[in-house]
């Protein structure tokens, strides 16, 4: 409601404006004007002023000449004057005009207002001077007419009565725009409402959304533009109803049909560009869905490809389809509304701004992430090592890669990073040669190897998690200053599973050193102890540990 009525007040600003500028026409200067001099002795020359000469808001000429030692200005001036002494004696026509050599001039009912001559012509822009009186003589003959019809009371009236209706209607317009969003807006949230209610998404997540407010915003900047094109028509009709005010009006409804029309011709002309642009992008989704479905093929193994590998096959996928559409792009850009515009190329040099000092970072990693595809040095599924990060390959990223952890972290690590490090897949060939995974003990000199050995290997054979081909291997991988290391090698069935299987076997191989009374010198030996360290298997149970107790916990 405080809306419409600040509408209402601007209207009825312009009503009253409209009526005060013609009455304010009605009131003229008193001094006589003179009669202009022989037309044989007029004498002109350029002046370094200039200045519209205009009667009753109407531009009637551009006087650009000191004729017999008067500036434009003073030209100007004593044309209204004459002007208004002829409105004054209620002469309004007709005009009429003569040339001369070097000027003509502009006369009412036979009285002489004003003198043109060659020197207030623009001869650049193909003006002649019998053209330019003529153009200023029609346009005084309506600037005198308006200001006749100033001068009835009748007519202003009739035109005052007309703006109020006209005004009234305005804002009842406005008030049922008004009304009309309100309940457009109710609509859409009924209808909103019983969408979330069939699709059973919680009202409470729709809420949270801006998904409302996008929708009360949209309806009110509908409405609103409505009526802001409804007061503009009406201040532009109230004051066309007045002389005095007339220009203005017919300038805005000028500028509203120029609008429209360049709108119009603009949407029209866009139309071919449009439709060879809808054809560009059609063939390109056509192009891509054909790409997705071959490859999508070759990702399930129902196509085979001598360059293309079933790992390989998603982003490659990717990366074509990406080509395909920045092509389309390119090829359709100079069909596109408004590409050929200063404002749009403008935007597209500031985009290209943007990307090329923004990417440099980008396309590395993008880069990078080429080098891990192509490469196949990773896949999803696989069980790595990336640098100090240990976990199975979750995703495979144009920027990224993501490993999950034993302990259910996600580790996002950039693809610039995983090139730049050593990375140790342990899935690769788990399924069909076998990944040995080591394990070492140090034992002294004074134990026989072969027991050593023999302990090892039946350590495996206890622990649960390990293959039995290829089968495990003890290699003594180093003869210390005082003790032997020994290295167990063995074949996980889940490489998953590495750190429990790990636990496990550890724990069997303690308990059968203890049961041979052999002593482990791990990490470091340096002399024999008084007492062998061990652990006889009457103590392996003390509280609060249980003899059903396995080494996996």
């Amino acid at each position: 409601m405080i809306r419409l009525c600040r509408s209402g007040a601007l209207l009825a600003i312009c009503l009253a404006l409209g009526w005060a500028a013609s009455l304010a026409a009605q009131t003229p200067p008193t001094p006589r004007a003179q009669r202009p001099p022989a037309l044989a002795a007029i004498q002109s020359e350029p002046s370094t002023q200039s200045t519209i000469f205009a009667f009753f808001n109407r531009p009637i000429a551009t006087l650009r000449a000191r004729v017999l030692g008067r500036e434009p200005v003073e030209r100007a001036d004593g044309a209204r004057r004459a002007l208004d002494l002829l409105i004054e004696d209620g002469i309004s026509g007709p005009v009429d005009w003569q040339s001369f050599d070097g000027g003509s001039l502009i006369a009412v009912a036979g009285r002489g207002v004003i003198i043109l001559t060659t020197r207030d012509i623009d001869e650049l822009s193909g003006e002649t001077i019998d053209g330019v009186t003529a153009d200023a003589a029609s346009r005084l003959q309506q600037a005198l007419n308006a200001a006749a019809e100033a001068r009835t009371p009748v007519a202003l009236l009739r035109s005052a009565a007309v703006a109020t209706v006209v005004v009234v209607l305005a804002l009842l317009a406005m008030w049922g725009v008004s009304r009309a969003r309100h309940a457009a807006a109710r609509r859409i949230a009924d209808i909103a409402e019983r969408t979330v209610a069939r699709s059973g998404i919680g009202s409470e997540v729709v809420r949270a959304s801006s998904l409302p407010v996008m929708e009360r915003a949209f309806v009110g900047a509908l409405g609103g533009g409505v009526q802001l094109l409804v007061i503009y028509a009406t201040v532009g009709f109230v004051l066309r109803q007045f002389p005095y005010t007339r220009p203005w009006g017919d300038s805005m409804r000028g500028f509203l049909w120029a609008t429209a029309k360049t709108l119009g011709l603009g949407a029209a002309n866009a139309i071919p560009g449009l439709f060879t642009a809808l054809v560009i992008f059609a063939v390109a989704r056509f192009t891509t869905k054909v790409i997705e479905v071959w490859f999508n093929a070759i990702e399930r193994g129902e196509v085979t490809s001598r360059w293309i590998y079933p790992e390989t096959a998603q982003p490659t996928r990717r990366l074509l389809t990406g080509l395909m559409w920045v092509f389309a792009v390119v090829v359709a850009y100079p069909y596109l509304p408004g590409s050929q515009t200063e404002a749009f190329k403008g935007v597209s040099v500031f985009l290209g701004l943007i990307v090329t000092f923004g990417s440099s970072g980008i396309v590395n990693q993008i880069m990078s992430g080429f080098t891990i595809t192509y490469s196949r040095a990773l896949r999803p599924g696989d069980f790595v090592r990336i640098g100090d990060v240990e976990g199975t390959v979750i995703h495979l990223g144009v920027l990224s890669t993501k490993v999950k952890t034993l302990r259910q972290e996600e580790i996002t690590i950039p693809n610039a990073v995983v090139v730049s490090q050593t990375t140790t897949d342990y899935s690769r060939f788990s399924d069909s040669e076998g990944v040995f995974t080591p394990t070492s003990v140090t034992i002294g000199y004074d134990t026989a190897w072969r027991q050593v050995h023999s302990l090892l290997l039946l350590a495996a054979e206890r622990t649960a998690g390990l293959r039995l081909d290829p089968k495990p291997i003890v290699l003594q991988a180093g003869l210390e200053d005082f003790y032997v290391k020994y290295t167990l090698f063995f074949c996980l069935e889940r490489q998953q599973a590495r750190p429990f299987v790990l636990s496990a076997l550890h724990a069997n191989i303690q308990d059968l050193f203890n049961e041979y009374g052999v002593q482990i010198m791990s990490p470091n030996y340096v002399l024999d102890p008084a007492a062998a360290k061990t652990v006889p298997k009457t103590g392996w149970f003390p509280a609060p540990a249980r003899p059903d107790q396995t080494p996996e916990g």
